[in-house]
């Protein structure tokens, strides 16, 4: 029976992160690989996992990973992140498609953008509503699944919608940038989202405070080389300054006099 064979599923995806389809098939050696892969999809859709190649990852060991909640990091260096939120809104075009990143610098940027014709697309729902109350401004609010300690929307639901949206300029933000993994995030989610937003945007502008740099989180969004322009509060180490200037990525240290 199926109930019982994904009751036995969802044992394995609360006892472990990652689930393989070879598991599965050597588990259940009389079920097809496509009802085993359509488990899979079943447990995507009651986001007790997230399909992946070869198998599932639990949601259980990946959901916040790593990273601290929104109501710290909204806490921590309100300064630096008013001061990268500024500079970045000076790069806002009016008659573009404009992807927003959730995050506790994310958020800072409303109070610097203007009364005008923008149009915004954004996971996060507290920077949406902040959105509308400027008044002129369209706002795009991704679907899917709520994840309340970050204030983000993730999920197969969000992908999909996302993968219907076209986007010219995106500002997003990393929890760390390193050399060797570029710039990454504790969730995996919320990883997944940030590479569909990267393959789609004509620029690229991450916005970053001190505290994530020279830091390796989990899951890579894409590699510095992708970055049109990083916004941030610190000189970069010689390494990454150095590979930032060879890729041709502007630095922009808002603290810089």
């Amino acid at each position: 029976m199926y109930n019982d064979r994904r009751d036995k599923i969802r044992t394995l995806l609360l006892s472990k992160p990652f689930v393989s389809l070879a598991e599965l098939e050597a588990m259940f050696p009389n079920v097809s690989s496509m009802t085993l892969r359509r488990d899979i999809e079943y447990f995507e859709k009651e986001h007790e996992a997230i399909k992946v190649r070869g198998g599932a990852r639990s949601t259980r060991f990946i959901s916040g990973e790593g990273d601290a909640t929104i109501s710290a990091r909204l806490k921590a260096n309100v300064h630096s992140k008013d001061c990268i939120a500024s500079r970045a809104a000076e790069f806002l075009e009016t008659g573009r498609s404009i992807f927003l990143d959730s995050g506790s610098t994310l958020q800072r940027i409303s109070q610097y953008i203007p009364n005008d014709r923008y149009i915004f697309t954004t996971t996060d729902p507290v920077l949406a509503l902040d959105l509308c109350k400027i008044g002129l401004p369209l706002v795009n609010i991704v679907g899917g699944k709520l994840d309340k300690d970050n204030q983000t929307i993730t999920g197969l639901q969000a992908s999909r919608f996302l993968d219907d949206v076209n986007i010219d300029i995106a500002f997003l933000s990393p929890s760390g940038l390193s050399l060797r993994g570029g710039f990454s995030v504790g969730n995996y989610s919320e990883c997944e989202l940030k590479r569909i937003v990267v393959a789609k945007a004509r620029m690229v502008i991450i916005m970053m405070d001190s505290s994530k740099i020279d830091k390796s989180m989990p899951y890579t969004f894409c590699d510095l080389t992708r970055a049109d322009i990083l916004i941030t509060d610190a000189q970069l180490p010689d390494e990454l300054a150095a590979y930032a200037r060879e890729e041709n990525v502007r630095v922009i240290n808002v603290l810089d006099k």
